[in-house]
């Protein structure tokens, strides 16, 4: 904490903001003390640098620390280690159960040894956001979101109990129930504080919205000028307890933007432009900073959508230094005005406010994008940085398979007659918090369904359609613009407020049309307004999948095929058999900008947000565990109390070295999660479905989330059978591990 600080620098100091005051670490105050050029640095090492002043305690954080960053030289870098520490932590459900889990089996630890349980808390404010749990099983009707939700509570009740119990046992830690939103959009629209204020001993210190997160796209905040990634789940639990993120001084590659994206163009257009030239440039392991005029004609959800993908595009961060536009979003949002006030006092203090008149910061490196060249593109088939121009779709798709032999098949389904073939989109999906967060395109989205309806298009019978925003104000706005029935109509019901298709739970193909592709081989094709296309993660039966605006979603749902020419090739036909084209229903920038001032207001955000926490009358009812100790079930087969703690000392042992490790897995290049531990469906006859019954095990051996067999530790993640789980990881009959790639042979090492 900030009372810690030796202030070896004489940087401790006082700021009053809307009639409060604040302790803060003026950056400015090293340089007049010939401590560098902090004014010289990019803003998100000036935040670095604020924090490393902060816990200056010359244990974690020396002196030196903060000498080495305040003096900076991108051309003659120092490999120098500093010590991050965040001020919050983000969770998802998936990979924030096993930190909970730790917390909880600390605490059976310190019971053990006659010490108080509830003295084990995090340390740092943690937030849990459950939205990784829901499948798009139900589709295509009124019933979906509920149908949907019912599943997910049936196949979670046993981790959810945990989570609920884990929100009511322990401080600072709250949980977001399901069924509300996806993680980084709760925390664009609610959680994300841009200046944190923290009291102790009676003072109150502002500093810089910082965080870590159990996912890689926790980066979306970065558009807000929050200083934060993505982290394993170690590191993550590590931060939780009071521990710092040890990281060399990284090189920030300045990305200048200017001018304004042109008429047809979208945010998600531009994003995957920029994917596409840092990954030609190399930006791994560096932090990506934004920078130039324009920004300001770029909105904060259009900066959301870029900063969101700097995994995609291999950047630690995809930062936006705090603006008017930021000032304005947060007044949007619903934060509340004194707040707002105190994030531009404190921004304007420290040198990290931006105008279009800032100096441009020293870089390690540049690049620059004149907005107006952006175009329609899509990126795919299996890679995000492969952008594809809209114009040149068809024959990219088509050169994709060259060399595949052409193959058309009869399919009836659901009364419906049609063929399906190479190309055949069977997947379209408006989904993820990349795009959804951004109201232009989720009401562009509205519009071309509402001008496609009223030309007397349909979605084709073979794409299995879904809508799953990352936040219930998508909802609220699209249905004050009278926009959810047009998209009901084009089939695009809502299924969840969740990630859904984006992480690869899209849920099972209809049988008709999964078994046509499987009994034909044909190379199927999903579009999503999405951020990762692998092979493998969208749907195991898609071999083709294409990441594109939610418009374009939209426009790929009545073309039913990515072999077309979506600038030449009719859509269809209206009433009187004309030919109706894209161009004819999409929406111009100004009917969406006046239909998104008309309709998404600041009452939306509150209303929402006002009980995030609470749930609906299936959370409250869950059965949760009393107590401060939580009641381990010895026959679960998910919640399983973690060994770490059994029989520890009340002194650690002395380190000891590490040796005879191995390597679990060597992997090839562009070999992703998704290959090792894909979450849609484990095939019965796939190589994991296959190694599976080879040990005698059969998909009624699993509960809906894993089992132990034998010897055999199961962690599935997928599905077996009919019986959805999570993480496989079965250790092989040699004591060796295995792991298994789609479409190959398993490797046991």
């Amino acid at each position: 904490m900030a009372a810690a600080s030796k202030n070896s620098f004489g940087t401790r100091g006082a700021l009053s903001a809307a009639g409060s005051d604040y302790q803060i670490f003026r950056i400015a105050e090293l340089e007049k003390h010939g401590v560098g050029q902090p004014s010289c640095l990019p803003v998100s090492l000036k935040v670095l640098l604020e924090n490393l002043l902060r816990h200056e305690d010359a244990r974690l954080v020396k002196s030196g620390d903060v000498e080495a960053l305040a003096r900076w030289n991108p051309a003659k870098p120092a490999q120098k280690e500093v010590n991050f520490m965040p001020a919050r932590v983000l969770m998802q459900d998936f990979t924030g159960v096993p930190a909970v889990a730790d917390l909880a089996a600390m605490r059976d630890a310190v019971k053990t040894m006659g010490g108080d349980p509830r003295r084990i808390n995090p340390l740092l404010p943690a937030d849990l956001v459950i939205d990784h749990s829901v499948q798009v099983d139900a589709f295509g009707n009124k019933q979906s979101f509920l149908l949907n939700a019912e599943l997910e509570m049936q196949r979670n009740i046993e981790r959810y109990a945990f989570l609920r119990w884990g929100q009511k046992a322990f401080q600072d830690f709250k949980v977001v129930p399901p069924d509300t939103g996806i993680c980084h959009q709760i925390n664009l629209e609610y959680l994300g504080r841009v200046v944190f204020v923290a009291a102790q001993g009676g003072t109150r210190t502002a500093f810089p919205d910082s965080l870590v997160g159990t996912d890689s796209h926790t980066t979306m905040i970065n558009s807000l000028g929050v200083f934060g990634w993505g982290v394993g789940g170690i590191e993550a639990e590590a931060a939780m307890l009071g521990q710092p993120l040890s990281m060399l001084i990284p090189d920030v590659v300045g990305f200048k933007l200017h001018g304004r994206l042109p008429e047809g163009a979208t945010a998600t257009d531009l994003v995957l432009t920029v994917t596409e030239m840092l990954r030609k440039k190399g930006v791994v392991g560096k932090f990506v900073e934004y920078y130039g005029s324009g920004l300001s004609s770029l909105t904060l959800p259009d900066r959301a959508v870029i900063a969101n993908m700097s995994p995609e595009y291999g950047a630690t961060m995809g930062f936006f230094p705090v603006d008017a536009e930021t000032l304005a979003y947060l007044r949007f949002s619903g934060r509340e005005e004194e707040h707002v006030k105190l994030v531009e006092a404190y921004a304007k203090e420290q040198g990290i406010f931006r105008t279009d008149q800032t100096p441009d910061p020293v870089f390690t490196d540049t690049i620059e994008l004149d907005l107006a060249r952006v175009e329609p593109s899509l990126a795919g088939p299996k890679r995000p940085q492969d952008r594809v121009p809209l114009k040149q779709s068809k024959p990219a798709f088509l050169k994709s398979i060259e060399g595949t032999p052409p193959k058309l098949a009869a399919v009836r389904s659901n009364g419906d007659t049609f063929d399906l073939g190479h190309g055949s989109v069977v997947i379209a999906a408006i989904t993820s918090c990349t795009n959804t967060s951004n109201p232009v395109l989720m009401i562009g989205a509205g519009l071309l369904a509402k001008k496609a309806v009223e030309r007397g298009l349909q979605s084709k019978p073979w794409v299995k359609t879904s809508l799953a925003p990352g936040s219930k104000v998508v909802t609220d706005y699209l249905d004050a613009a009278g926009l959810t029935p047009y998209l009901d109509q084009l089939r695009f019901h809502l299924v969840a407020y969740g990630c859904t298709t984006c992480i690869g739970n899209s849920g099972p193909l209809p049988e008709p049309i999964a078994a046509a592709i499987k009994e034909n081989n044909l190379v199927a094709v999903s579009v999503l307004s999405g951020n990762r296309n692998f092979e493998g993660r969208i749907n195991p039966l898609v071999r083709a999948n294409y990441l594109a605006s939610p418009p374009l979603v939209v426009a790929y749902a009545l073309a039913g095929r990515m072999d077309m020419d979506l600038a030449s090739e009719a859509l269809g036909q209206d009433a009187k058999g004309q030919p109706v084209f894209l161009r004819d229903i999409w929406p111009s920038p100004q009917e969406i900008e006046s239909v998104v001032r008309s309709v998404v207001n600041t009452e939306m955000f509150r209303r929402q947000y006002d009980d995030v926490f609470t749930g609906d009358e299936r959370w409250r009812k869950l059965p949760v565990p009393e107590g401060d100790l939580y009641a381990w079930d010895a026959k679960s087969t998910y919640i399983k109390k973690p060994p770490f703690f059994e029989k520890m000392p009340r002194q650690p042992a002395a380190l000891q070295d590490i040796a005879g490790a191995r390597a679990l897995a060597v992997l090839g290049d562009s070999v992703t999660t998704d290959h090792i531990s894909p979450a849609g469906s484990i095939a019965v006859d796939g190589p994991a479905g296959k190694y599976l019954l080879s040990l005698g095990v059969k998909p009624s051996d699993f509960n809906s989330y894993g089992a132990r067999r034998g010897n055999h530790e199961v962690m599935l993640r997928g599905t077996f059978g009919n019986i959805r789980l999570r993480n496989l990881m079965v250790p092989g009959t040699e004591g060796g591990w295995t792991v298994f790639l789609p479409s190959r042979e398993k490797m046991s090492i």
